[in-house]
C-alpha cells in the first residue's frame, strides 16, 4: 500500500520501514533511452541485472556500465566501474538509485520481460 499522507516523515517511514518487498518493485524503475522508448513505446522499465545503464546524476554522471546487482531491500543498484576506495585501500561498489540512471540497452529478454514490454507498447 502506497502512503496516502503528504508528511515527509510518514513518506520516509513507508519507504524504509513499513513498505513490503513486493511494493518496492516500483522504486526500481529507470527511464529508457530515446531509441528504446521508440522501439518499445514505454518511458521506463524495471532495472535488471545485465542491463547496460548510463548514470545521469551525481558524482558518477556520464559513466556507462553493466548492472552487477539489484538490491531490492535498499532499492539500489550496483554498476560496473562505479567504485570508491576505502581507507584501507579496498575497492567498494557505490550503490546508485535507479531513478538516477538511464537504460541504454537491455540485458537478457526472457518471457516475463517480453510480456512486460508488450503490455504498454
Amino acid at each position: 500500500m502506497v502512503p496516502k499522507s503528504k508528511q515527509p516523515r510518514k513518506q520516509r517511514r513507508w519507504l524504509y520501514k513499513t513498505s513490503k518487498l513486493h511494493e518496492k518493485h516500483r522504486l526500481l524503475n529507470a527511464t529508457l533511452s530515446k531509441d528504446l522508448r521508440k522501439k518499445y513505446g514505454r518511458r521506463s522499465l524495471r532495472v535488471r541485472k545485465g542491463d547496460k545503464v548510463k548514470i545521469m546524476r551525481g558524482e558518477f554522471a556520464g559513466t556507462e556500465g553493466k548492472v552487477l546487482e539489484v538490491d531490492l531491500k535498499k532499492a539500489r543498484i550496483l554498476v560496473e566501474g562505479v567504485t570508491t576506495t576505502k581507507m584501507d585501500g579496498t575497492e567498494v561498489s557505490v550503490p546508485i538509485h535507479p531513478s538516477n540512471v538511464m537504460i541504454t540497452s537491455l540485458g537478457e529478454v526472457d518471457s516475463v520481460r517480453k510480456k512486460k514490454l508488450k503490455e504498454q507498447g
